[in-house]
């Protein structure tokens, strides 16, 4: 595994800052009609410290034997898997107590590609992860209506909407997409 670049230090609780951060991860998937670009950073709330960072096609496809192209908080979680040298399904006892996902569009709940969604990856991880913060809903271009917030709402996980960033993730998340001219 390449080891990830040196983060930025973000104050604490500073949830637009970290939605930021899952941005400007999102701005390096590469574009396509296809898909979204999304990015994700996985943090320690509790020493303010990020643990790993993911954006949509970041790592191959079929990673770990998972069929399908790779999402950002998929990424996010094989990083972390790779570092402790464990499944994927296991990172959840080596997480620490407080650890916070921040994504750019809320996490998938179907997936085409035939890839395990988000939304299990994070259920199965028994609690671990108990606050999601979104940038946006996801759009219902490809599966129609995401009820993985539902899920997760259902399932104890707090899913926050960070405003005031949206018309700015919703731009990035569709590059590649084709827009209709006027």
């Amino acid at each position: 595994m390449a080891s990830e670049q040196p983060h930025p230090t973000i104050a604490a609780s500073d949830h637009k800052a970290f939605m930021q951060y899952a941005l400007d991860r999102a701005r390096l998937s590469p574009p396509a009609s296809t898909k979204f670009c999304v990015g994700a950073v996985l943090v320690d709330a509790d020493k303010n410290e990020i643990l790993s960072t993911g954006y949509s096609l970041e790592l191959p496809r079929d990673s770990l034997g998972d069929p399908g192209s790779t999402h950002a908080e998929q990424c996010c979680f094989i990083k972390v898997a790779q570092k402790h040298s464990l499944p994927e399904e296991r990172i959840g006892e080596v997480l620490p107590k407080n650890t916070v996902l921040y994504t750019t569009m809320e996490p998938c709940n179907k997936r085409l590609s035939g890839n395990r969604t988000c939304v299990e990856r994070i259920l199965r991880l028994n609690g671990a992860i108990k606050v999601i913060y979104v940038g946006i809903k996801e759009p219902e271009v490809f599966v129609g209506e995401n009820l993985g917030r539902k899920r997760l709402e259902d399932a104890g996980v707090a899913v926050t909407i960070v405003e005031g960033m949206q018309d700015q993730i919703l731009k990035v998340s569709t590059v590649g997409h084709e827009t209709e001219s006027k």
